[in-house]
């Protein structure tokens, strides 16, 4: 796979990072220059939206990558955003984890649903809304598309509240030590908050080696067998749309549908 290009000179200037050599951090265009992260960002709007909610976010007990603003004040700069480096690195603390979400998403409880949301069409928002009857579903069978036929029969009506959640936790929270764990890359989805949650627990299960037991501890969230069947059904469907997944995920994912399958 072809390396990202690095952010241009202009964009590193604009965000006071010229003169810092920038380093490759993943697969999705991050660079890293000196103690700024730079992300290229695909929908400039919701990149905008990001930046300027979290600026002003307080969640209890929480480091936020709080973006940067360019020199002429704007939060999106030829396509690019800007944090700080952040402390600390995922461990797999998978209870600390959803703990993480339940405090980040009292803090963003009363956000109006923004705009984007609903126009957004990339292999993600797709899944999302697959996974709650919002679209129809044309999964190919053999990257999971069969297990989420399988699954989806089980689906019923929640009484659940949607709100602005992070959707992506799992590898996104940064621990240091003792210290309060960092949040990063907020990746927005109007959902309810036992669903965010209940990503975190699939994806554990998944990929993360969490034992089975994840899921009754926490089953005492309202309606926390439908919001771990939603959870799994949108990983699934992210699964048999991406065009980089690959049969280790899907493995993956077979093996969390088993414990989730006994409590449904």
């Amino acid at each position: 796979m072809r390396r990202p290009d690095p952010p241009p000179t202009h964009v590193r200037a604009a965000f006071g990072a010229r003169d810092d050599e920038p380093e490759p951090m993943s697969s999705s265009g991050a660079w890293q220059c000196g103690e700024i992260i730079l992300k290229p960002v695909a929908n400039t709007a919701e990149a905008a939206w990001v930046a300027k909610t979290l600026d002003g976010l307080e969640p209890e007990n929480i480091r936020l990558a709080k973006p940067l603003r360019s020199t002429d004040g704007r939060w999106v700069v030829s396509g690019w955003t800007a944090t700080r480096v952040l402390a600390g690195a995922p461990e797999a603390r998978h209870d600390e984890v959803i703990a993480v979400s339940l405090r980040l998403h009292r803090a963003t409880a009363r956000l109006p649903r923004p705009r984007f949301v609903d126009e957004r069409r990339d292999v993600f928002s797709v899944a999302d809304r697959m996974a709650w009857g919002e679209e129809d579903p044309h999964l190919d069978l053999e990257r999971g598309g069969r297990l989420f036929e399988v699954l989806v029969t089980s689906r019923r009506s929640t009484a659940l509240r949607p709100q602005v959640v992070h959707g992506d936790l799992f590898g996104n929270v940064l621990f240091a030590g003792d210290g309060p764990p960092a949040v990063i890359d907020f990746t927005p989805y109007w959902r309810p908050v036992e669903w965010a949650a209940a990503v975190v627990a699939v994806d554990g299960l998944a990929w993360g080696s969490a034992d089975p037991g994840l899921i009754h501890r926490w089953a005492h969230l309202p309606e926390w067998q439908q919001a771990l069947l939603r959870a799994l059904l949108f990983r699934l469907a992210v699964n048999a749309l991406h065009p980089r997944s690959t049969p280790e995920s899907l493995a993956g994912l077979e093996r969390a549908a088993q414990f989730i399958l006994e409590v449904l």
